[in-house]
């Protein structure tokens, strides 16, 4: 059974370009925290947002005065669109009110975060792996680390927004093993990861992210790439490419679904 997972790159690309349509440049008319663990949010009321960016796998609205509010979903944070004030539904932490609706952040585990940072003080990610992906920058890094090719994919202080899920599809979509040692990955297989992780996320995000627990967009509904996924949450069938068996092992704490022929480099 698939536990809780955070939103990644194209689950929270999703959400930031649905926030647009909805609440840019739209003024701030009243602010809720429902949950003592955001600690006070303050001077919003009256402000503008004035754009609605994606950093790794955190929300950043610009206000009007330059401020910017940043939001990270962390594993179980949802954001929820109402147009009509409908009763909240469990776990709400925040509201944030428009004149045509409210944002609520719906939260089970409490581990969302909501906070202000001044103008130009939002996280600097090194690599943006949709925009800024600089391969021959990555490859000079990687060839002093010690570490798997995977666990170096899901560093957030390496490459912004990749977790579990997408890491697992790229690995596979490159014939790579999520073990190997990232050292070692020459800088054409680098252009090959770049090439599969860009695909993959733009596809994944045209999709509306991957559901195989409890993601859902801002207006309530699944994502659609999980219908796409060739080895994450497949352990026990067949392999698409060659038909073996696809295993799932731990690496770094984390479950890792690959096929043993495929992925035997």
């Amino acid at each position: 059974m698939i536990s809780e997972h955070m939103p990644e790159l194209p689950e929270v690309e999703t959400l930031c370009r649905q926030m647009r349509r909805v609440i840019a440049d739209r003024e701030i008319i009243s602010v809720e925290i429902l949950d003592h663990r955001l600690g006070a949010i303050e001077g919003l009321v009256g402000r503008k947002i004035t754009a609605v960016t994606r950093h790794g796998k955190a929300v950043e609205m610009k206000l009007d005065n330059d401020a910017r509010l940043l939001l990270h979903l962390r594993m179980t944070g949802k954001m929820q669109w109402q147009r009509a004030f409908l009763a909240l539904p469990p776990h709400t932490r925040f509201i944030i009110t428009f004149s045509r609706g409210r944002l609520l952040c719906v939260d089970t585990r409490r581990f969302a975060t909501l906070a202000i940072t001044a103008e130009g003080s939002s996280q600097a990610f090194v690599k943006d792996p949709l925009h800024d992906f600089q391969i021959e920058e990555l490859h000079k890094i990687a060839r002093v680390k010690r570490l798997p090719i995977k666990s170096f994919l899901m560093d957030q202080r390496m490459i912004a927004g990749i977790g579990n899920i997408y890491a697992c599809e790229i690995l596979h979509e490159v014939s790579m093993n999520p073990w190997r040692p990232v050292s070692g990955v020459s800088l054409r297989e680098w252009r090959k990861i770049e090439s599969a992780t860009k695909e993959i996320l733009e596809r994944a995000i045209a999709c509306r992210g991957t559901t195989v627990s409890d993601w859902r967009d801002l207006f309530g509904r699944k994502g659609e790439y999980q219908h796409e996924l060739k080895v994450y949450d497949r352990e026990g069938l067949p392999c698409l490419g060659c038909n073996d068996i696809i295993q799932r092992l731990r690496l770094s704490g984390r479950g890792t679904y690959f096929c043993p022929t495929c992925q035997r480099r």
